[in-house]
């Protein structure tokens, strides 16, 4: 397990560094893991490094980059559209020549073209969005102020809003609003059902399964191969 960077142009010039935890040996098969979203990004990173470690063992290449604004970033979250995340997730494809692609919840979001691969969690945009709606409209009210998902919807598709402790701009509201996790020839989409267990993703805190990586891993290396 090694650090690695790959290159980003940035929304309105420049390019900037971003940072990528990878198992790099230059081998045949190289997969781009697309890390889950905001809060959820931290429940799933543990069992997103579980599964690279097996890949690695399974002769696998694998690239868990940051998203501009997320992580090590240097660069202004709130300054950050959701075009700007799918335009870093194929500039990080292309500087570490991926084969394939893992997304992970609403990585998915986020897939470049041309690359085959798993979906693992499918998530709407929207869904992400509303469960950090909610989590702020029960923080107001543990502390004595009233607020609806409706009105702070509409304040963030006007002028941007901080959803626990993300400050997104509106036109990252706007952008995962109308996000889905579309159908790709040759993405594979991977369900609950088939790891077992419950979804890291719905832990109070963040947590690790060593059979789910096992199976998700299971599962990437097989059809990686085939």
């Amino acid at each position: 397990m090694k650090p690695a960077a790959y290159a980003f142009a940035l929304p309105h010039c420049g390019v900037a560094q971003e940072y990528a935890l990878s198992f790099d040996a230059g081998r045949a098969y190289r997969l781009l893991v697309i890390p889950a979203l905001f809060d959820e990004g931290h429940k799933l990173r543990r069992l997103s490094v579980q599964v690279m470690r097996r890949l690695d063992a399974s002769g696998v290449d694998s690239f868990l980059p940051d998203l501009p604004g997320m992580g090590e970033s240097e660069q202004d979250l709130a300054a950050i559209a959701l075009e700007d995340w799918q335009a870093a997730m194929s500039a990080a494809a292309n500087s570490f020549n991926a084969t394939h692609v893992l997304a992970v919840r609403g990585g998915g979001l986020l897939l470049p073209e041309g690359l085959r691969g798993w979906h693992y969690g499918a998530v709407k945009g929207a869904s992400l969005l509303r469960t950090l709606l909610r989590a702020r409209t029960l923080a107001a009210r543990e502390a004595g102020r009233e607020e609806s998902v409706d009105m702070l919807l509409a304040e963030a598709q006007a002028s941007g809003i901080e959803l626990a402790g993300y400050r997104l701009s509106a036109a990252m509201i706007r952008g995962l609003q109308g996000a889905l996790p579309a159908p790709r020839p040759g993405v594979q989409c991977i369900e609950q059902d088939l790891l077992g267990g419950s979804p890291l993703w719905l832990r109070a805190e963040p947590d690790a399964d060593a059979a789910q990586a096992d199976a998700l891993a299971a599962v990437i290396a097989m059809g990686i191969k085939a």
